[in-house]
């Protein structure tokens, strides 16, 4: 009942979406383009790693023939593309396949299986569709904060980080100067950030298969929370980031005409009375809060209980994404502490729901919720005062993210099963 009634939720989402793109964008939305993948050339990487979710619950032969149908597909997709002389040179060539067996493994859930295998199955391939869903709900999502929201808040936000020292514009000329080397290092893992959470969740869920069931909680279910909520918040704090609001943008979006002044990342902005500011209709209001911080900091949460590898490849994958987006300007080190506190926040509240909700649970969501709404307001009415304390301001706004990852590892930790010490046994007396 669970999943069924989380299908219907999801669908009615998907089809709300649908409706507001149309109405307020004009564009095609997340069901359309998904729809659209079944023929025609979508990018590779959303879809293979939805289907490397969904194999969990196949046994390796299945493994083994799924990946080969979804190959031998894509070929046959190549080749046709070949011979009528498709455009290519967008890097979208082949994808399909791994979609059409999704779709073929869900036909084969509802006319080859029953009960349990039933279940387990359409499981499997739920949660790699909502991976791909995901992605084009979030593309969706970002189109429609960027036509809805016709100004932006970055002089707000620009002001608050006075109080941390302006980190945007500091990562960003320490990026320059480690040269190229750093700057393609920061941006594959600021690409690849699903890449690390494939990898995180494929290892949680590496029993699925021998176990015939999920376990209770695991990465995807936070990725995906996350990613829809946080659009939410971009509608009601639009923030476009420093390289955009006072840079000279990127190829194709934003630019000189649009941005309050030139200044990232050598010139902090000055100390003024902020003010909402027109921003054009293209680039997305995606930044507050960080929702790659956000994302980072789950899979660092999630590989804390794996192997050492893991362990450390989660740490190196947030500290990369957080300067990443420092030092590319698409942040403000104030999303970033808002990031923090919002995914620690879903974390809770997820496994709160898992495990029963107690009194410990309600209070570091309650906590976690105050903590975040308390920063956006801070951020909104309060950015003048706190760029002219910044050594009152900057403090309370680290231990305010500090308090929350605090209450957060000392909630889970009391969560933890106790180890019970085997008993010894009693003495025995012995007849002489």
């Amino acid at each position: 009942m669970l999943w069924a009634t989380a299908g219907v939720v999801a669908l009615a989402f998907l089809i709300a979406l649908e409706i507001v793109a149309r109405r307020c964008a004009g564009v095609p939305g997340p069901i359309t383009n998904q729809a659209k993948e079944v023929i025609f050339a979508p990018k590779p990487g959303p879809l293979y790693g939805g289907l490397a979710l969904m194999m969990v619950v196949l046994t390796w032969r299945q493994r083994f023939i799924a990946a080969g149908v979804a190959v031998g597909i894509d070929v046959v997709f190549v080749l046709v593309r070949w011979a009528v002389g498709a455009d290519m040179s967008d890097g979208r060539y082949f994808g399909n396949g791994a979609l059409w067996v999704m779709l073929g493994c869900a036909v084969i859930a509802v006319t080859r299986r029953t009960g349990r295998e039933r279940v387990l199955l359409l499981q499997g391939v739920g949660l790699g569709l909502l991976l791909v869903a995901g992605r084009k709900t979030g593309d969706t999502w970002l189109l429609i904060t960027s036509k809805t929201r016709p100004t932006v808040l970055d002089p707000y936000v620009a002001t608050a980080d006075h109080a941390l020292g302006n980190p945007s514009w500091l990562a960003g000329r320490l990026l320059k100067a480690t040269g190229p080397v750093g700057v393609h290092v920061l941006d594959l893992v600021y690409a690849q950030l699903a890449v690390a959470a494939v990898a995180v969740a494929l290892y949680q869920l590496r029993n699925v298969a021998a176990e015939r069931r999920f376990p209770s909680h695991h990465l995807v279910r936070t990725f995906l929370v996350i990613g829809l909520l946080g659009p939410a918040i971009y509608m009601i704090f639009p923030v476009v980031g420093p390289i955009f609001a006072y840079g000279p943008g990127t190829s194709g979006t934003g630019g000189l005409q649009w941005a309050v002044a030139d200044l990232w990342p050598h010139t902090p902005p000055p100390i003024g009375a902020p003010h909402p500011v027109p921003y054009d209709g293209i680039t997305p209001r995606n930044c507050m809060p960080s929702l790659h911080t956000a994302w980072a900091t789950a899979i660092f949460i999630h590989s804390r209980k794996g192997p050492r590898a893991l362990r450390y490849a989660g740490t190196f994958w947030l500290i990369a994404t957080l300067s990443a987006t420092l030092g590319f300007g698409y942040h403000y080190g104030a999303d970033l502490i808002a990031g923090v506190v919002f995914s620690l926040t879903i974390e809770a509240g997820l496994r709160s729901l898992d495990r029963g909700w107690d009194r410990s649970g309600a209070r570091l969501v309650a906590y976690g919720a105050t903590v975040f709404t308390a920063l956006l307001l801070s951020y909104r009415y309060l950015p003048v005062e706190m760029a002219e304390h910044p050594w009152l301001a900057g403090p309370l706004l680290v231990l305010a993210m500090a308090s929350v990852i605090y209450g957060y590892v000392r909630t889970t930790r009391s969560w933890e099963p106790k180890a019970v010490p085997a008993r010894r046994p009693e003495p025995q007396l012995e007849l002489v």
